[in-house]
């Protein structure tokens, strides 16, 4: 069970972003700028440290969250999507005129179960 999905019109700006500065990753933001977006960064420059977890990788990227939002949506499979529209954050899409969406759905029982017994 993975927590993090990902569409194929997201891995599509992805990998355009990724021709343009190499290396990505993502970090979920905690309610600044366009509130709890994903926003994508050059692989590195956004610093992580104890207070970030992974909670996985798509498309090549990794996607961080902080250990505290973590709590809200822990259960939760997230899925990286993408709209057209300028958000108001700093992330790598935004002067393409796209900005990346997180679209969630809460596990059923059973899947809470299995990621409890995988461990975070």
């Amino acid at each position: 069970m993975e927590r993090v999905l990902i569409t194929t019109e997201a891995k599509a700006l992805i990998d355009t972003l990724r021709a343009i500065h190499g290396p990505l990753m993502f970090h979920q933001s905690g309610g600044c700028c366009d509130g709890s977006q994903p926003m994508c960064f050059e692989k590195g420059e956004f610093k992580t440290g104890d207070s970030d977890i992974c909670l996985g990788v798509v498309h090549g990227c990794e996607f961080w969250m902080a250990r505290d939002q973590f709590e809200y949506w822990q259960h939760t499979q997230l899925t990286v999507d993408v709209v057209k529209g300028r958000g108001s954050s700093f992330s790598l899409e935004i002067p393409l005129g796209y900005r990346f969406i997180t679209r969630s759905r809460v596990f059923t029982d059973e899947e809470s179960m299995a990621m409890d017994l995988s461990g975070m």
